[in-house]
């Protein structure tokens, strides 16, 4: 019988064309399992600086300066640095001209999105306070970012009401701490409702009560700001007149 030769070996990494594997140099280095000996008996990291080695040749001893070698590999693309801010202290974005105090805003974006709010004024931070209000359409006290707003042309008269210095964002930030839940308070059937502090709530209902008065004196006012804003398949946002 002729006798049967052994496989030939074959390369994990084939030649696609003469000079160019089909994988790449990591990928190569991955596959062959060779980073799993190396970190099996891993040695502490040595210092990133070159070594300087100061070596005699010679029979006159002379020395010679010999660096560390640098590393055999550099990455393609450079590391993104973040640039430095030179512009100052950060402002607050500037207001829209078509947004003023009393504006009904169309929120665009949360839990409340479709609904008719009355812009009040501009905080620190650039965001809006705004209000449905509550009794109305059950938005209450809220800061929202102008971007997901549209103005509308309708405008109420705000001058009677009374929006102290009090409401800044520090107003709005939450002041109760989470817990962690046990097993039974987990799987409770029972989930404990989140209640307003009283302080806000009295807020809340003073600033109802000056926007009310405005809204009754205009006849359909009211379900005006408690009718919700959506579109069909015909409408043309582009081309209306909000």
């Amino acid at each position: 019988m002729p006798r049967v030769k052994g496989k030939a070996h074959s390369p994990r990494n084939k030649t696609l064309i003469r000079g160019l594997g089909r994988l790449s140099r990591s990928a190569s280095y991955s596959r062959s399992g060779a980073w799993a000996v190396k970190n099996r008996n891993k040695s502490p990291a040595k210092s990133q600086q070159k070594q300087v080695i100061t070596k005699k040749f010679g029979k006159k001893n002379e020395t010679r300066v010999i660096r560390a070698s640098g590393p055999s590999a550099y990455p393609t693309e450079d590391e993104a640095q973040p640039l430095p801010w030179v512009g100052g202290a950060r402002k607050s974005a500037p207001l829209r001209s078509s947004i003023t105090p009393g504006t009904i805003l169309i929120l665009l974006a949360g839990r409340h999105r479709g609904k008719r709010v009355v812009f009040l004024k501009q905080l620190t931070s650039g965001l809006l306070l705004v209000t449905g209000p509550f009794k109305i359409n059950g938005v209450p006290l809220k800061r929202v970012n102008q971007t997901f707003v549209i103005a509308t042309s309708k405008k109420l008269d705000v001058s009677g009401v009374k929006v102290d210095d009090k409401f800044n964002d520090s107003y709005f930030k939450k002041t109760t701490e989470r817990k962690k839940k046990t097993e039974a308070e987990f799987f409770a059937k029972e989930a404990q409702q989140h209640k307003p502090a009283a302080n806000k709530v009295e807020d809340q209902k003073a600033i109802d009560k000056a926007l009310l008065e405005v809204i009754k004196k205009e006849r359909l006012l009211g379900q005006y700001l408690a009718s919700r804003f959506n579109l069909s398949s015909k409408d043309r946002p582009h081309e209306m007149k909000f």
